[in-house]
């Protein structure tokens, strides 16, 4: 197992995405699970943890800071703000802003739920368009002065965007959605980070689980799952994506491997600036996951799986209107 770098930090190839511990894809585990995968994924190498004030409102960073604080020396401990939970009469809803003063609150209610004087790695999670990108980098640039951060990121911005806020602060990392089914990234955000140096986090690497094979009738997700609201899991457009999976499985063990562990393997292949966050509740899944960054994969059989399930291939979008409106990405 090689390490990559994230500035000063030697991380593990694969980096654990815990969002779906508190959020997103309907009930969260119980709090003793969630104990277990986390001290599971650090006995197996992991180094890398990702959270952010979005999720569970909260809650998330609250449970991984909990956990985790007894081998806070050991980690890279990375989270977000700039996008969090704001509560109004009729209840908590999230709310984008990138003004300097919510940002500032925002990394310091992280700080005490997260229970920790300083976060390794802190992203912009979603660039607020109404906010220059150099006034909010500027104020996380403050806060790297003050040792509450020692790194900056930027989530789901374009190449261009990067490079407007790396002329205020250095960017450490950008994280953004990347797989064999999203290739945004590839028209030039890929190439930007590796020009400035940043690493390249790559969050949902399995497709939202389209990539594990396993998810096969999306009618059984849950009511809060959000894959309900993206165009790809769309009931029809879903079955027309499933039809690319019986190659993609033989391609996998022809591979000796799994679909999931080929997923993973094929976006380290990106460069060695790419680090897959997957995220899981369940520690086989962990142990699969961790088991990528020791698959080597052949020219052909990366070439196979670029040609098989890319942009061209997959069936609707990623988001729907709204959420793709809130992002800064390239698009095809």
């Amino acid at each position: 197992m090689t390490p990559r770098r994230i500035g000063p930090f030697e991380v593990a190839p694969i980096a654990l995405g815990c969002m779906n511990l508190s959020h997103a894809y309907g009930a969260p585990p119980p709090p003793e699970q969630v104990q277990r995968l986390l001290l599971q994924a650090l006995d197996l190498g992991v180094n890398h943890f990702d959270t952010a004030a979005l999720y569970g409102f909260g809650a998330n960073e609250t449970l991984v800071g909990r956990v985790l604080k007894p081998h806070r020396s050991r980690i890279v401990l990375a989270s977000k703000g700039g996008m969090a939970g704001v509560s109004f009469p009729d209840g908590v809803k999230r709310v984008i802003d990138g003004r300097p003063g919510a940002i500032r609150r925002n990394c310091e209610d992280s700080l005490q739920r997260l229970g920790t004087d300083v976060i390794d790695l802190y992203y912009l999670h979603r660039w607020d368009k109404a906010v220059p990108i150099e006034d909010s980098v500027g104020e996380m640039s403050r806060l790297v002065q003050e040792g509450k951060v020692r790194l900056l990121g930027l989530s789901e911005v374009s190449a261009a965007t990067l490079r407007r806020a790396h002329a205020v602060h250095p960017i450490s990392a950008v994280q953004t959605e990347y797989s064999l089914w999203t290739r945004n990234p590839e028209i030039a955000v890929l190439q930007a980070c590796r020009d400035i140096g940043a690493a390249f986090v790559a969050f949902s690497p399995t497709a939202r689980a389209f990539l594990t094979g396993k998810l096969r009738d999306v009618t059984t997700l849950e009511a809060k799952d959000i894959r309900r609201g993206m165009p790809r899991f769309a009931a029809e457009n879903y079955a027309r994506n499933l039809t690319l999976l019986p190659a993609y499985e033989t391609l996998a063990r022809e591979a000796g491997c799994t679909p999931v562990q080929l997923a993973l393997a094929w976006l380290l292949s990106r460069g060695e600036h790419v680090i897959p966050l997957p995220g899981t509740t369940n520690t086989d899944h962990l142990r699969e996951n961790v088991g990528a960054w020791e698959v080597q994969l052949s020219a052909s059989v990366l070439a196979r799986a670029d040609a098989l399930i890319n942009q061209h291939t997959v069936t609707g979008g990623r988001y729907g209107a709204q959420s793709e409106s809130e992002v800064d990405t390239e698009r095809f």
